[in-house]
């Protein structure tokens, strides 16, 4: 399947070559002939697959550059992503002469509302200062046809459903909708499902590239019971500069956070609950070095990068040999030497055999004296 088969048009595919972009990934050859078509899509798919263009061609496709009104709307939960997708549609502009607008905090209102006056056919943006622009009357989706939610697991996780749910609102009624997220979980479909008109479902993994051979790994045998035993002492040997330790839930982030604290440890938790100003500030602590431990979910972790991390600790076991791969990519980047260690109690078992088979290595055990 090519980029013409698909119904994009040759000015975009000579475009794209030029970019060495000739052949379309998964994600786009499953997606983009539907959504030319109009219909509503919940696709389950990470960054690097190519998912940007997965939407951003059919909807450039789409727009009539003779109506002057928004026609798509892209929503973003971040600032730097809907910077990454504004520099995509931008690089598009060659072969169509749409006009773009971004709207994301930091950047000057001012320069916004000017922009809006003229005629612009697609805004990609975050929820917060869409929002202001609704408020002030500079934006009217009143005529929109297409809207995009990003990454919409993380737009939920750091709080914006109240400010997604309003802005859906102030859509046209048969407006198309594009739900793409990493994960699908039940808060992601439930949005989804309550906006969307018999969507078409596409799920895409992306085979994860990431080098273990720099990555020291080791497994401690132990038990429930003494698993936070276990994680202190081998923290008291370690005395890592940044670690991130990772639960399976929120609760036993919550518990370990607490169980961790009262032995002095000096530890910070990262989770879905926790207000987003707060997790704003955690980060940006993490980042500093300021915070040693960092106690997280998967959901929590997605969006982490953080360079200077120099232990992971799998406090629970992965669900999937993919996560785990995913969980200790963190460390062990730009040539540095990683390091990571995972707590294991015997029913976990056929898991790590599967991690085993699927990393093709056997991880050593690691030997303590409690």
């Amino acid at each position: 399947m090519n980029f013409k088969q698909l119904g994009i048009n040759d000015d975009i595919i000579n475009l794209l070559q030029k970019s060495g972009i000739t052949k379309p990934t998964p994600i786009q050859e499953e997606s983009i002939a539907i959504i030319k078509d109009g219909k509503d899509v919940i696709a389950e798919a990470q960054t690097g697959t190519g998912k940007t263009l997965a939407f951003l061609l059919p909807i450039i496709e789409n727009i009539s550059t003779t109506t002057n009104s928004i026609q798509a709307l892209i929503i973003s939960p971040t600032r730097e992503l809907a910077i990454q997708i504004t520099e995509e549609a931008t690089k598009l502009k060659s072969a169509k002469d749409i006009n773009i607008l971004a709207a994301y905090g930091g950047k000057d209102v001012g320069s916004q509302i000017k922009k809006l006056q003229k005629n612009i056919h697609l805004v990609i943006a975050t929820p917060g200062r869409l929002l202001d622009h609704i408020k002030r009357g500079t934006v009217d989706l009143s005529k929109l046809k297409t809207l995009v939610l990003d990454e919409a697991d993380q737009m939920l996780f750091m709080g914006f459903k109240n400010e997604v749910e309003t802005i859906i609102n102030k859509a046209p009624k048969n407006h198309q909708t594009l739900c793409f997220s990493a994960t699908m979980n039940s808060q992601v479909k439930k949005l989804a499902y309550r906006y969307m008109t018999d969507p078409t479902v596409i799920s895409v993994t992306k085979e994860e590239v990431i080098t273990l051979d720099n990555i020291k790994q080791f497994v401690v045998e132990t038990t429930d019971r003494r698993k936070q035993d276990s994680l202190c002492s081998v923290l008291a040997e370690d005395n890592p500069f940044m670690a991130i330790i990772f639960c399976r839930t929120k609760r036993r982030a919550d518990e370990l956070e607490m169980g961790l604290s009262k032995r002095g440890i000096k530890c910070e938790k990262l989770h879905s609950d926790i207000p987003q100003a707060k997790r704003e500030r955690i980060m940006k602590s993490f980042r500093k070095a300021d915070i040693q431990y960092l106690i997280a979910t998967d959901v929590a972790s997605r969006g982490l990068d953080v360079s200077g991390v120099t232990h992971i600790y799998n406090y629970d076991i992965p669900e999937t040999a993919e996560d785990y791969i995913h969980r200790i990519g963190r460390t062990g980047r730009a040539g540095e030497e990683g390091y990571t260690c995972m707590f294991i109690d015997p029913k976990n078992q056929k898991t790590l055999d599967e991690i085993e088979r699927k990393i093709k290595f056997k991880i050593p055990r690691r030997e303590l004296t409690l």
